[in-house]
């Protein structure tokens, strides 16, 4: 299938509809979603001051942004004063070339990653392959969605969609181990081990992505839970982070209240299991050619937008997908995007300068549950930003019948005696479509209400109609 990066190649309503009728896919979801949910409702409980954590949080992520430019050019200083080096890219091509190029000048043909959805966003498997530069996920469920050639589902666990038997077949046919796999999970894992440990111990590059980054010490962070990230950012000689540009904070004091609010809103513990923070350089001891390279993206549009850009604050801890009902029927690759879930309904089209007309019908991927910005921990209000992005779609459209059928009823309802001339007309005119009390089929464009549903007719009276004759009968 591969990877999509940013670019739905349907749009929403058409993707669902295959995905919510694989009943496999959907007990996959169900029972996963319904675990995390679970533990992490007792990892947060457990702490009295998590919704101060969260305005906490909320507020470091805004001061950061705020200064962004200021932060990232002391960021740039830090990284360089450390022997490190720093590269700005404009876009994806950009990103991805400067890896090609870093690759290239090392001879290198194959290359490790750490877990990073910001390479899944820029594309940058296909685009080493295209150099004859291999890359290797290393993080256990991206190898099985690399083996599997198929794309990932979930922001934490990108192959959410897969059970143990689905894994089972894939690593008997793609790792060629000598032995029968069960579908055991520690077998499982063990094959997965066994397979990356030679990759690991000869490959020269590694590339990660990054969660932080502190701008004062130019030290670069990423958390991760299986110990192959550590093992990627200790053991080749080069290595190459792709961080976006909205990562970068102040000083370490900011880092601390992310290290309460990662582990507990992701995978429901209370201290992330690996931990790695490095800046520059350090003779003989781990790599000894770093670059950092940051990625606009679309990121500085966002920024510039004053509903969108809390956006940015997101800490990709996928919270809000595991809470989210039209997540948890429809899956993540209903989205298109290497961003699912609702906090990818509201980035992907802004990351897309809302100019992809397929990640525009994502902000309609929601019930407005509100669940989701219960979940946030750094409190993304993404109900208020997808009614926002749902205004900026309608208004590109320019006059609709669907813009004219809404403009009609904000005249009706602006004025009492309109709305009410407006229910008298509807009752007359209901009158072929009511069948035995209730109305089951709309015509033309208005069929889409009644494909699911039946609808009450209007009543022989209404309130307003009522309250007048209670008014005339009792004299007031």
């Amino acid at each position: 299938m591969g990877v999509s990066g940013l670019h739905p190649k349907q749009p929403f309503p058409q993707a669902a509809k295959a995905e919510v009728n694989n009943p496999q896919l959907r007990a996959n979801l169900r029972k996963v979603t319904t675990t995390i949910r679970e533990k992490r409702l007792k990892a947060v409980g457990e702490l009295p001051h998590w919704e101060e954590l969260r305005v906490l949080g909320a507020a470091t992520k805004d001061e950061a942004l705020a200064n962004l430019s200021d932060r990232l050019l002391e960021l740039e200083s830090s990284v360089r004063a450390r022997g490190g080096h720093v590269h700005w890219a404009r876009d994806a091509a950009e990103a991805r070339e400067l890896v090609a190029q870093i690759a290239r000048g090392h001879g290198v043909t194959e290359l490790i990653k750490v877990k990073s959805i910001t390479s899944d966003e820029i594309e940058l498997n296909a685009a080493l392959d295209a150099h004859g530069i291999h890359a290797i996920e290393t993080d256990l469920a991206e190898l099985i969605v690399q083996l599997s050639r198929d794309t990932p589902s979930h922001i934490l666990v990108p192959a959410i969609h897969r059970n143990r038997a689905e894994i089972q077949a894939l690593f008997n046919r793609e790792l060629g181990d000598p032995e029968h796999l069960s579908d055991e999970p520690a077998v499982l894992a063990g094959a997965a081990r066994r397979y990356l440990r030679q990759k690991f111990l000869t490959t020269k590059m590694a590339v990660s992505g990054a969660n932080f980054a502190v701008a004062d010490t130019g030290t670069v962070c990423v958390v991760e839970s299986e110990g192959n990230g550590r093992m990627c950012l200790t053991l080749p000689e080069v290595l190459v982070s792709v961080m976006g540009i909205e990562k970068v904070l102040a000083t370490w004091e900011d880092v601390s209240v992310f290290m309460e609010l990662l582990p507990r809103s992701s995978t429901a513990e209370r201290m992330n299991p690996y931990t790695s923070f490095w800046s520059g350089v350090t003779p003989g001891d781990g790599p000894q050619e770093f670059h950092l390279i940051l990625l606009d993206g679309g990121r500085t549009d966002v920024l510039a937008d004053e509903v969108g850009r809390q956006t940015l604050r997101c800490i990709r801890c996928s919270a809000c997908l595991n809470v989210c009902p039209v997540y948890e029927r429809a899956g993540g690759h209903a989205y298109g995007s290497v961003y699912p879930g609702p906090i990818g309904a509201v980035l992907t089209p802004q990351l897309l300068h809302m100019q992809d007309t397929n990640a525009n019908t994502l902000p309609g991927a929601s019930s407005l549950c509100g669940a989701c910005f219960d979940a946030c921990p750094v409190r993304i209000d993404i109900p208020q930003v997808l009614i926002y992005l749902r205004g900026e779609v309608n208004a590109g459209k320019g006059t609709t019948l669907e813009s004219v059928a809404m403009g009609a009823m904000r005249y009706a309802m602006s004025e009492g005696w309109r709305f009410e001339g407006a229910v008298k007309l509807a009752r007359l005119g209901q009158g072929p479509l009511v069948q035995d009390g209730q109305i089951t089929a709309l015509p033309g464009l208005l069929g889409g209400w009644t494909q699911s549903r039946d609808l009450n007719p209007f009543p022989p009276q209404s309130f307003r109609e009522w309250w007048k004759k209670r008014g005339q009968e009792d004299g007031s």
